[in-house]
C-alpha cells in the first residue's frame, strides 16, 4: 500500500506541476489523505517533473546553446537568463528573510480562487491585443518576478502565473508565453531543487526510503511528460479557461472542507 502511495503521489506531482492548477494545493491535500511526505520527498518527485519538461525542450535548448551566433537566439537566450537572475536574487533574498510554505489550506484554496478570476481577466485582455510572439524586455522581468510570487504565494501556479504575465505584457501568444514560461522554470526548478537537496542531506535526511522516493521520482517523470505533451497541444487551440473553472471548483471544495474541519 505505501508503494502504491508512492505512485499515487507522483501521479499527482506530474499532473499539476505544469499546468496551471497549482502542485500545491494537489500535494498538500494528497498529504493530507495518503500521509505526511518529508521536504526532501515532494522536491524530489518535483525534480522528476522538471525532467520531463527539459527531455520534451532538448531540442529547443540544444538550439539556443549552440546557435549562439544567431542574434534572436542570443536575444532569447539573454533574457532567459535575466528572467533567471531576477529569480534566483529574489528568492535567496525570500529565504534570507525565513519564508515558510503556510501549514494549513485555507492560503493555498484562496490563491487558487483568486489565481483563477486573474487567469480569466488575463487572458481576455490578451484576447484583445495583436497576436505577438515574440519575447520583450518587460516580459523577461515580470516573468522572473513572477516566479518568486508564485512561490510565496503557493496556490497561484508558478506557471499559471509567468504565462499569464507574460499574455498581459505584450506576449499574448499563449504558446509562445507558454513556452517561455516552461523555459525559465527550468534552470530555476534545476537551482531551487539541487539547493534543497543538498541542505536536506547535510542536515540528516538518513530516515528517507529510497525506494519509495524513487518510485515517486519515476512517476512524476512519466505522468509529467504525458501531461506537458498534452498541455502543450491543447493550448494551440483552446484557451485557458477550463484550467480557471477548475481552480475556482477546487479552491472551493477545499474552504468547503476546511471549514466544515474536514481539513485542518
Amino acid at each position: 500500500m505505501t508503494y502504491l502511495n508512492d505512485v499515487l503521489f507522483g501521479v499527482i506531482e506530474g499532473i499539476t506541476e505544469f499546468l496551471p492548477i497549482s502542485s500545491t494545493g494537489h500535494l498538500l491535500l494528497a498529504e493530507h489523505w495518503l500521509g505526511a511526505r518529508s521536504d526532501l520527498y515532494t522536491i524530489v518527485i518535483q525534480a522528476g517533473a522538471i525532467l520531463a519538461v527539459t527531455l520534451i525542450y532538448w531540442r529547443r535548448i540544444v538550439d539556443l546553446l549552440t546557435g549562439w551566433q544567431d542574434a534572436q537566439n542570443r536575444d532569447y537566450l539573454i533574457k532567459l537568463s535575466v528572467a533567471f537572475l531576477i529569480t534566483a536574487v529574489l528568492g535567496l533574498v525570500v529565504k534570507a528573510m525565513g519564508f515558510e510554505l503556510p501549514e494549513t489550506i485555507e492560503p493555498i484554496a484562496w490563491a487558487l480562487v483568486i489565481g483563477a478570476f486573474w487567469m480569466i481577466a488575463a487572458e481576455y485582455y490578451a484576447g484583445k491585443l495583436e497576436d505577438r510572439s515574440d519575447i520583450l524586455w518587460r516580459v523577461a522581468i515580470a516573468v522572473g518576478i513572477a516566479q518568486i510570487v508564485a512561490g510565496v504565494f503557493p496556490g497561484l501556479s508558478r506557471s499559471g502565473t509567468t504565462i499569464f504575465v507574460a499574455m498581459v505584457l505584450g506576449t499574448s501568444n499563449r504558446a509562445a508565453a507558454t513556452e517561455f514560461a516552461f523555459l525559465v522554470g527550468i534552470p530555476t526548478m534545476y537551482a531551487a531543487s539541487a539547493f534543497e537537496i543538498f541542505g536536506e542531506l547535510r542536515s540528516g535526511a538518513g530516515s528517507e526510503d529510497w525506494t519509495s522516493l524513487g518510485i515517486a521520482f519515476a512517476v512524476s517523470t512519466v505522468t509529467a511528460f504525458i501531461s506537458v505533451k498534452w498541455l502543450l497541444g491543447f493550448i494551440r487551440s483552446h484557451r485557458f479557461t477550463a484550467f480557471s473553472i477548475y481552480r475556482l471548483v477546487f479552491g472551493g471544495l477545499l474552504l468547503g472542507l476546511s471549514g466544515l474541519g474536514v481539513l485542518s
